[in-house]
């Protein structure tokens, strides 16, 4: 009994001792883009490990005047949210489609497979087809323009997940509310997708923190200055001989704010979503 209560111990002390390991390693970049937040850069330069000596509150100040923070924070709203809720409904309809009908259909089970390798293309090898696309159509420096390819490029893996959790749900609640009147669509909406709160709170979540911190897409339809968002701002910061680092994480600090918010407000919806994912039958 002593072996095993001594065996079991340290267990205990090595998985404490490899969760503190992990959240160093988390929390690390944060520490380090915090206090270099806080120096000047004569500070910066010297160590960047080390405490700032006073409060050097100026860079988020200067920051939030170079970037327009609440010019770039509206437009990142903008694109982000609108462009989350058309993802949850495209990819909770497209998945409920393929779901139900992919075994009888063979249209349905192709458009399964093009969506999974829709995930195996990288966004850089289409960079330029649709800059010259968005071009051509005059929705370069549109923030509806924006809207439409991030939900584009996102619908794909919402619909993946999607595809495995209807999969889940017994057909024989649509099939009685068939049988109360309910059309498709209805027994989609009052039936159905009620039931999907899980994925989809994991779904939104997910993409909330990926489009509020994309940059790429963001780089090449966002040019003009008045149409740009939090991400493509920061990157200003970091000239061809220069590098405003204070100014640069000060920044980045201030854009982090708004989406831990979200995070914090929506942590209880997060955990009852995965609780409900896990022992769902």
């Amino acid at each position: 009994m002593q072996n095993l209560k001594r065996k079991k111990k340290r267990k205990e002390i090595l998985l404490v001792f490899l969760t503190i390991m992990v959240m160093v390693a988390f929390f690390y970049p944060i520490f380090v883009a915090v206090i270099t937040s806080f120096k000047e850069n004569r500070e910066i330069s010297q160590s960047v490990m080390a405490l700032p000596q006073t409060l050097y509150i100026e860079n988020y100040r200067i920051a939030a005047e170079k970037s327009d923070f609440i010019r770039s924070l509206l437009n990142t709203c903008i694109v982000t949210f609108p462009s989350v809720v058309l993802i949850v409904f495209c990819g909770a309809m497209g998945g409920y489609a393929i779901a139900r009908n992919s075994e009888r259909h063979r249209g349905f089970r192709l458009m399964d497979r093009l969506y999974l390798a829709s995930l195996m293309i990288p966004f850089q090898i289409m960079m330029i087809p649709v800059y010259k696309i968005y071009k051509n159509l005059h929705l370069q420096n549109s923030l509806f323009g924006m809207i439409l390819i991030l939900t584009g490029t996102s619908v794909a893996y919402a619909t993946f997940l999607y595809v495995g959790f209807v999969k889940s749900i017994p057909r024989e609640l649509e099939e009685a509310a068939k049988l109360d009147g309910c059309g498709p669509y209805q027994t989609f909406f009052r039936v159905v997708f009620p039931l999907l709160k899980p994925v989809t709170v994991t779904v939104a979540a997910l993409h909330v923190m990926w489009l509020w911190n994309d940059f790429n897409i963001a780089l090449i339809i966002l040019q003009k200055d008045e149409v740009r968002t939090l991400t493509v701002k920061q990157y200003y910061f970091f000239g061809q001989y220069t590098a405003e680092y204070g100014m640069a994480f000060a920044s980045a600090i201030l854009s982090m704010i708004p989406v831990l918010i979200f995070f914090l407000s929506a942590q209880r919806y997060l955990v009852e979503g995965v609780s409900a994912g896990a022992v769902k039958s």
